[in-house]
């Protein structure tokens, strides 16, 4: 772990805490709990939850989901941040990443200026209020472009002194940021896209509150091997998002096994979140039910 002594499960706090037991078979007279901690997003079950935000956690818990994610939190009001980490906590769910700052379109932390730092500093201390009001652990950094101007190891020493600056702001609060390399097909031109890479930058870090996480969908088009880089990189990875490829829909659509890679998760002693970020093959209540049905389905496997 890069020389910390604080591993994943010791430092996630409690919703890591919350997410390991119900990750793990416990028992709800609501609905059988799948075996992993799968994160459904708002907007996914629409035509049978409903629009309310509320009812659509409520009826994720009662197909038996017991996480959730919200990439677009911080844009959302106060009061309903709060609304939400507090409907989660009433039905024993565990929040998932939110986005704490990405930027698709210019390099940022690769950069050195100070103006770099201002903003990092506003999106951190941002990023903490968020998270103490909707009880989230985990939250998404994708660190910019490259420039195209300066040498990638000169960017890579930025990117390194940034996170480690951000790490000061949010670490002291138990949480954690997860950095996702994300594929050049989708994203062209941002300066992390690989597992290897992203190992490679948070071992440099060398703090509990930067980690990896690790798109299944991004990293089968950037480099595939997905169970060996994830074995590789396993001391740095603190969040599993999926999405099968080709198409970016729910697993069983595309080529990605993902019973086996849900397997291999569990006998690894996984206890985090598998994010559902990914849009829905089928139209309208039809489509919601098949989605489930193949999150059922990749979740019966032998142990």
């Amino acid at each position: 772990m890069g020389g910390d002594s604080l591993s994943r499960r010791s430092f996630v706090g409690t919703a890591g805490v919350a997410a390991a037991g119900l990750a793990h078979g416990a028992k709800s007279e609501d609905g059988k709990p799948f075996r992993l901690a799968y994160a459904p997003h708002f907007g996914m079950f629409n035509p049978l939850s409903g629009d309310d935000l509320v009812d659509q956690i409520s009826f994720a818990h009662d197909q038996g989901f017991r996480a959730w994610e919200d990439n677009g939190m911080p844009v959302r009001a106060a009061r309903m941040q709060s609304r939400i980490g507090d409907a989660l906590r009433e039905r024993g769910m565990a929040m998932g990443v939110f986005v704490a700052d990405a930027e698709f379109n210019a390099p940022t932390f690769v950069l050195d200026p100070p103006r770099i730092r201002t903003r990092l500093k506003q999106s951190m201390e941002q990023a903490v209020v968020v998270a103490q009001r909707c009880g989230a652990t985990w939250m998404t950094v994708v660190p910019g472009r490259y420039a195209q101007n300066r040498d990638r190891a000169y960017q890579t020493s930025n990117l390194i002194d940034n996170l480690r600056f951000c790490a000061d702001i949010v670490e002291p609060h138990g949480l954690v940021m997860v950095l996702e390399p994300l594929n050049r097909q989708d994203h062209p031109g941002l300066f992390l896209t690989g597992m290897p890479q992203a190992y490679q930058i948070c071992h440099a870090v060398d703090r509990p509150s930067c980690r990896i996480l690790d798109d299944l969908y991004h990293q089968q088009i950037t480099e595939g091997n997905l169970l060996r880089n994830l074995d590789e990189s396993w001391s740095q990875v603190a969040y599993i998002q999926v999405g099968d490829n080709p198409g970016r829909r729910e697993p069983t659509t595309g080529e990605i096994d993902y019973r086996n890679v849900f397997r291999h998760l569990f006998r690894k002693g996984y206890d985090g979140i598998v994010g559902m970020e990914h849009g829905v093959s089928g139209r309208g209540a039809d489509g919601v039910r098949r989605l489930i049905e193949a999150y059922r389905e990749c979740d019966e496997f032998r142990e």
